[in-house]
């Protein structure tokens, strides 16, 4: 192809559409001169099927023809699923009537006069056709970054289920090795001291990855809406007491301390569910919590909510950090910026039974005075859990 023809290609097309020979030679003459590739067409119905064969980059549409006057012929580029989207600048005699709120409701963007004035004329051209350029750029953006999250939904998708299946299947032979340990457990007499720890161990090892399976399994459900609530009035503070209870024997080296109502405390919601979200916080405390360290557990009931509370006397966690503990898969990022500041997914399991309550999480820490992670939940739920305060960082 000649470098004429190309260049000839690359141009800024413009139609001019005028039943007037003396206008579209002046119009035609002045944009070619300023570098446009300028058709000119002398009818309505000459305009739109130059369009449909060659869409141009915008339109300067004369509103006074016969057959079809310029509002129609905009309105008829509008109504095209390929010429919609291209700039309609109308063209009005200063001795003419330009109903002006009907050449924008049809879809025109801006209007020029006769007789021409060709700063404007070019000026107005310009502005149009950049704006055009930014409205494609955004399109053409918003188009590729809603197929990458589309893409991206899709491999997570792909990810949760492949890692469900998986973890699903690990739970079976992972039973059957706690169930062959504990046999040899009932043997453990004729072992050395130092066979039955390793034995202690490999059970407690065992035990552990059962634990984190069926977690992982759980946040599965919660994401899926597979686990229901179900939801019975008890005292608050006896559930807090059996999960202080389940932990017991890892408070030998630090001080457990708790601050619970005097008087029975009945609260309606998921008791099962809400010990293991206290159970998660205490282990959480436990393992970033010093020798002879303190932990404290504190709850609070009001008339429409409850406020539970666990401190640990850690290193505490860096501002930037603490909102990236309760997502799914920030445990592991902080793994690699070999950062730990909780295990597993117990804090997202944590938030995620709070929010199935209708309740929020958070915590608030400074670093070398240790993290403060509060839960509340509503005693009614509200229509929606943005009516609850609270005056910590959450996720």
């Amino acid at each position: 192809m000649p470098e004429t023809a190309k260049a000839e290609e690359l141009k800024v097309d413009i139609l001019i559409v005028d039943d007037t020979p003396q206008n579209l030679k002046v119009l035609s003459d002045f944009l070619r001169n300023q570098g446009y590739k300028a058709r000119p067409v002398s009818s309505g119905k000459l305009a739109l099927r130059a369009a449909e064969t060659s869409p141009p980059d915008l339109v300067l549409l004369d509103i006074n023809m016969p057959e079809m006057n310029g509002y129609e012929v905009c309105e008829a580029f509008k109504a095209h699923p390929v010429l919609k989207d291209v700039p309609v600048i109308f063209i009005s005699a200063l001795s003419e009537t330009l109903d002006k709120v009907r050449a924008f409701n049809v879809g025109g963007i801006d209007y020029i006069t006769k007789p021409f004035q060709f700063e404007e004329v070019q000026v107005r051209i310009r502005t149009h056709l950049a704006l055009r350029q930014l409205n494609q750029n955004l399109s053409q953006q918003n188009q590729a970054l809603q197929t990458s999250l589309k893409r991206q939904q899709e491999l997570e998708e792909q990810r949760d289920n492949l890692l469900h299946m998986i973890v699903h299947d690990l739970r079976a032979p992972l039973s059957g090795i706690i169930g062959y340990l504990s046999l040899l457990e009932r043997g453990a007499d004729t072992f050395s001291e130092k066979q039955q720890r390793h034995l202690n161990l490999a059970i407690q090892s065992s035990q552990t990855l059962i634990d984190m399976i069926s977690e992982l399994l759980d946040v599965y459900k919660l994401e899926n809406g597979e686990m229901p609530l179900f939801r019975d009035s008890k005292d608050i503070c006896q559930t807090i007491l059996q999960a202080t209870e389940t932990l017991e024997g890892m408070f030998t080296d630090k001080v457990l301390i708790c601050e619970l109502p005097q008087s029975p405390s009945p609260i309606f919601l998921d008791h099962d569910l809400i010990r293991r979200v206290i159970i998660n916080l205490l282990s959480n405390a436990l393992k970033f919590t010093p020798r002879g360290g303190e932990i404290k557990i504190q709850a609070e009931t009001g008339a429409d909510r409850l406020i539970v509370a666990v401190q640990d006397s850690g290193l505490g966690i860096p501002e930037e950090l603490q909102a990236k503990i309760f997502e799914k898969f920030g445990q592991a990022e902080l793994r690699q910026e070999n950062r730990r500041y909780s295990t597993g997914l117990g804090l997202t399991f944590c938030r995620m039974v709070v929010e199935a309550h209708g309740g929020k999480i958070g915590v608030s820490s400074q670093m070398g005075q240790g993290s403060r992670f509060e839960f509340v939940l509503p005693v009614s739920l509200p229509e929606t859990a943005s009516d609850l305060p609270i005056n910590i960082s959450a996720n």
